[in-house]
């Protein structure tokens, strides 16, 4: 079946007869192949389990006198030739897949294989490999029209399609088997000298092979384990005896199929237990920089299959820091060629690596160890996102760094917790039915992420995503890369697998839009403007990708003359100027009653002229820089557009003189329905006030709803049957009463009408993650 390909497998269940399996048959079951399923994977995920249901099930049947006899054709397979050593030799001149197919259908056994340098050696573990020829050394195989690539990940072979296969093992005539990237250096390994305590250990395990191999005098440093007589249920045996003696010793069955004589598996049990078999140390070149007291080391590469890398074409840009306009770093920028390497390992770190075999209480226990590593780097993390995006620094450790940690937190709890239902259906007796249904992963996710909030923006989409067991390719916004990376070292340093994260800093219009393109991409997480958005719902369109979206906002904040004044002056400014006003739910109109609306308005002119504006690195300051010149510059036409139209420039609408992309906060009133400032969002800090008339609500509630967004919105009353009468009207997602800016991980976030639809945090954002899978079973 895997030889040829076959997308589907089965077994039989025969009536006995003198044939042994040539009588009638009684019971089949079929099951999928996946393209990269061995007969291992076949055995452990349907053989083995549905055979023993299904043994049980023949047994019922006929026990009922119910078990049918159906005939067999006379024309049947024959299997004895392809199990011969001599058969699996492989033959080169065909296509990637069908090589790939022949390997893997004679995995274990007997091993397919080709003769390189003169021995007959054999492949293990294949795959096919969906991305640009990678960089490795060459290797001469016997038959093959291309010499194969040795490189970090394996052995890289050709079809006549010149597509590839990659090759994970490769083993000797003596029966050493090897990581095929370690062919060219396979011998160059010194052995260890052991110590005593070493020694007493190696004697242990001397034991323990001998209770095993009892057929064997005596156990010599070149004992073959399985020349011996050993099998895998062996295998399982002696590792678990093993860790039953030395809990610390953490071995795999791979490590005895890799190192088959005793004195080879002594050297590997050695060097797990002194730590020498750990992966290679992530390689990052830093760009560091002296800065907040302290040294920030900012890796700069595109990280892909947990690495650091150039871009695929060499390109790079300059990220600017808004507070006085210097290069911070020279980022690569991400071409097309790196979207699909990232999405090739993306995809292959599901599929086949060791993420989508994880249990889901181990995906949290990583979760939680990245959490706590951006915890304990919270510091450089705050101040690489105030260099690189202005935030003033005490909000960029409380929220841009803090509700990361928290969003990563709460996520990782989720992990074992996503569970299906059991669902009554009609049962049509006498038959029995039982539906239930499976919360299953999606694929790959491709996440596009702006520039107000980094790091947080990355922790709302990437941990539900994480948790519901994904794997990811993330957009940053192409100012606001540097903490993204950061984040990506320390994923890494938490022990994610390679893969299963992948960070590509570059254009939207480039990278954004190849990965909402992309035909191995199953679901796009994006927040941004909303006219991206509705490109990306377009791209996403090529193959019906699940999408979410949050995207624009004019959040309306209505403010009643029975509310408490001073509050509602201070959250209202909060409202507008929190982040510099760069933050999707700020309030972008308010609407004041008229009674009070001089004295709101006196009240915050007066508060504005006590905030501090400057360096956000300075503890002091209360409002920093834009996030970047062209954000700025849009901002002053805005305020321009603002005057133009008539609406009164109470205070602010300049930049500030100093270095840097600084702009006064600014106050417009007698803003009136149809102004341009009323209708659309300055993502700035731009306080839109209009006046409604006393005791007006469902004409203030009407003027509060004429917009095309619906993200957020607010009120301030003191009275609640108005303020429950108002949260019921407003057409938007979020509705805060008497606070605002109040977001939680716990509580859904996303927006109604052109603010997009799906939600970050709370369980509600897991689902954006997850399909659903209903099965149905007659008993």
């Amino acid at each position: 079946t895997l030889i040829q390909g076959d997308k589907k497998a089965g077994f039989t269940i025969f009536w006995a007869d003198d044939g042994l399996d040539t009588g009638p048959i009684l019971l089949q079951r079929e099951c999928d192949v996946g393209h990269n399923d061995t007969v291992d994977d076949l055995y452990n995920r349907f053989l083995f389990p549905e055979g023993i249901k299904a043994m049980v099930e023949a047994v019922h049947l006929i026990a009922d006198g119910k078990a049918p006899r159906i005939p067999q054709p006379e024309e049947g397979a024959t299997y004895e030739g392809i199990q011969k050593k001599e058969n699996a030799e492989i033959s080169w001149d065909q296509p990637a897949a069908a090589l790939h197919n022949w390997i893997r259908g004679h995995d274990k056994v007997p091993g397919a294989w080709a003769t390189i340098d003169g021995q007959a050696v054999t492949f293990y573990g294949s795959s096919l490999l969906d991305a640009s020829v990678p960089a490795g050394q060459e290797l001469a195989i016997k038959g093959a029209s291309r010499p194969g690539l040795v490189t970090k990940n394996g052995l890289v072979i050709f079809g006549n399609d010149g597509k590839m296969v990659l090759v994970r093992n490769l083993q000797f005539e003596d029966g050493k088997m090897i990581p095929a990237s370690k062919y060219f250096s396979a011998d160059e390994t010194t052995a260890l000298e052991l110590t005593e305590e070493e020694k007493k250990m190696a004697e242990d395990i001397r034991a323990i092979w001998k209770g095993i191999l009892t057929n064997v005098a005596v156990i010599e440093d070149s004992t073959d384990f399985f020349k011996s007589g050993a099998s895998s249920m062996h295998v399982v045996r002696m590792l678990e005896e093993i860790k039953q003696k030395y809990s610390g010793l953490q071995l795999q069955n791979e490590d005895v199929y890799m190192a088959t004589k005793f004195a080879d598996f002594i050297q590997v049990a050695v060097r797990k237990i002194r730590g020498e078999d750990k992966e290679e140390e992530l390689v990052i070149d830093y760009v560091s920089k002296n800065v907040n007291n302290m040294t920030v080391n900012m890796p700069y590469q595109c990280f892909i299959n947990g690495q650091f890398i150039h871009a695929d074409d060499g390109k790079t840009y300059d990220t600017i820091n808004p507070a006085d306009g210097s290069i911070i770093a020279s980022v690569s920028s991400a071409s097309l060629a790196d979207v699909d390497k990232a999405v090739a390992a993306a995809k292959e770190a599901f599929e086949n690596g060791e993420w989508g075999r994880m249990n889901a209480r181990e995906r949290g226990r990583l979760m939680y160890r990245l959490a706590d590593l951006m915890e304990e780097h919270q510091e450089e993390l705050a101040t690489i996102e105030s260099i690189d995006s202005g935030a003033v620094y005490t909000l960029a450790l409380k929220t841009h760094v803090g509700m990361s940690v928290q969003t990563f937190r709460y996520f990782a709890g989720w992990c074992d917790k996503i569970q299906g239902a059991t669902i009554p259906i009609n049962q049509a007796r006498p038959n029995h039915n039982l539906t239930f249904t499976k919360k299953e992963p999606i694929g790959v996710c491709a996440i596009v992420i702006p520039w107000n909030y980094p790091l947080m923006m990355l922790a709302w989409k990437s941990a539900a995503c994480l948790a519901a067991g994904n794997t990811l390719v993330l957009k940053p916004a192409q100012v606001t890369p540097l903490t993204s990376l950061k984040f990506a070292e320390l994923s890494a340093k938490a022990g994610f697998p390679k893969g299963v994260i992948n960070i590509l800093p570059g254009s939207g219009g480039l990278v954004g839009q190849h990965l909402a393109e992309h035909p191995d991409v199953r679901k796009v997480g994006f927040t941004g403007s909303t006219p991206t958005g509705k490109q990306i719902m377009k791209s996403a369109a090529t193959n019906l990708k699940k999408v979410s979206l949050e995207l624009g906002g004019k959040s309306p904040l209505i403010i009643f003359s029975d509310c408490e004044l001073d509050r509602a002056v201070k959250m209202g400014m909060g409202a507008v100027y929190f982040n510099k006003g760069e933050n999707c739910i700020a309030a972008g109109r308010l609407f004041v009653e008229e009674s009070i609306h001089d004295e709101f308005v006196r009240k915050v002119v007066e508060e504005i002229k006590k905030m501090k504006i400057g360096d956000p690195l300075d503890r002091s300051t209360d409002h920093g820089p834009q996030n970047h010149k062209a954000h700025l510059e849009k901002l002053l036409q805005y305020c321009e557009t603002g005057v133009k139209e008539g609406a009164t420039l109470v205070y602010g609408g300049r930049q500030v003189r100093r270095p840097g992309f600084f702009m006064e906060p600014t106050v417009f009133t007698d803003v009136e329905d149809h102004m341009y400032i009323a209708q659309e969002e300055s993502f700035g800090p731009v306080m839109v006030i209009s006046k409604f008339k006393n005791g007006d609500v469902d004409g203030v509630l009407r003027r509060a709803n004429t917009t095309e967004y619906g993200l957020a919105s607010g009120v301030f009353t003191k009275d609640i049957s108005k303020a429950l009468y108002i949260s019921e009207k407003l057409e938007a997602g979020t509705v805060f009463i008497n606070t605002y800016n109040k977001t939680d991980v716990a509580a859904p976030f996303g927006g109604f009408k052109q603010s997009g639809f799906g939600k970050d945090l709370g369980e509600e954002a897991l689902h954006e993650y997850l399909r659903t899978k209903a099965i149905t079973v007659e008993y």
